[in-house]
């Protein structure tokens, strides 16, 4: 008897220690599971904001395939394709919680992220004010509220001291050509370029136009008299060059702009000059000033 009530209180026991163990091990699953749903699983499309999350202390989970340098805190991290067609596959494989594009990609992107179900947000990168605007908001969001005012305090504070070099200067009349292969668009002041170049003292002859590019006229163009022509490439730096190249020798009314006629026709590099605001704002500035008023 004594033996079975042994064996009896035995297997009460482990019983009893199974059951907390199931129980523990629940516990530490859904607390597992609860971890996973709220981390951050971020991941940038572009380059500028890939630096952006970098300067806010911010991970990543991907990053976008690009020629150019990315910060090394996302070095060995997975790539999701070009900025302006990710592979959707790869992002929603990735359970992303938030995908950072940019504004001037969202018409030809929303649809496709909502077609897949995935949450893209969309940072206005469009003028220098409007980055700022974004790193503040972005901070906030994820509690980078004493990383992203200094960013931001810090950006200022060069960009007024570069600034500086361009004052009491006569402002220049500024043509802005952008670059894509097979054809170029004039930018207006709406543009990041536009807004870089207004901000560095120059006078856009395309003023007071809404959208960021227009189609190119170049009888009208003539007639604005610029006194310099900025070239700017996009998406094939190379052959773009080339083709600007082309078209000023070719098309005989470029002969007649005072710019070509001087030789302040500049051509402006990726990835310091891009179609949106980047964190080397500062020093794309201080290079335009320099051009502009040499």
């Amino acid at each position: 008897m004594l033996h079975i009530v042994g064996l009896y209180i035995i297997c009460i026991i482990l019983s009893a220690c199974s059951n907390s163990l199931k129980e523990n091990e629940n516990k530490e699953e859904e607390k597992n599971n609860i971890e996973i749903q709220n981390e951050n699983r971020i991941i940038p499309t572009t380059v500028a904001v890939s630096q952006i999350l970098d300067a806010l202390n911010l991970d990543a989970i991907a990053i976008p395939t690009t020629a150019y340098d990315l910060p090394k805190r996302y070095d060995g991290l997975p790539e999701i394709g070009n900025p302006m067609s990710p592979d959707m596959e790869i992002v929603k494989s990735l359970n992303p919680t938030e995908v950072f594009s940019v504004t001037t990609l969202e018409t030809d992107l929303k649809k496709t992220f909502e077609e897949v179900g995935i949450h893209a947000s969309f940072i206005n990168l469009q003028s220098i004010d409007n980055m700022k605007a974004a790193i503040l908001e972005i901070g906030e969001k994820y509690d980078r509220t004493a990383e992203a005012p200094k960013l931001v305090s810090e950006l200022e504070g060069k960009i007024t001291a570069i600034r500086m070099k361009a004052e009491l200067k006569e402002a220049p009349k500024v043509l802005i050509l952008l670059g894509i292969p097979g054809s170029y668009l004039v930018a207006t002041e709406n543009s990041y370029i536009g807004d870089l170049v207004k901000m560095a003292g120059g006078q856009n002859v395309m003023n007071g136009q809404e959208p960021e590019f227009l189609p190119s006229n170049t009888e009208f163009l003539q007639q604005s008299n610029p006194d310099i022509i900025i070239r700017l490439s996009h998406g094939m730096p190379e052959q773009v060059v080339e083709m600007f190249n082309e078209e000023f020798v070719t098309n005989d009314i470029w002969k007649h702009f005072d710019a070509v006629k001087n030789g302040r026709v500049y051509d402006l590099k990726e990835p310091l000059f891009g179609t949106t605001a980047t964190l080397a704002v500062p020093q794309a500035l201080e290079e335009l000033i320099n051009i502009m008023y040499p």
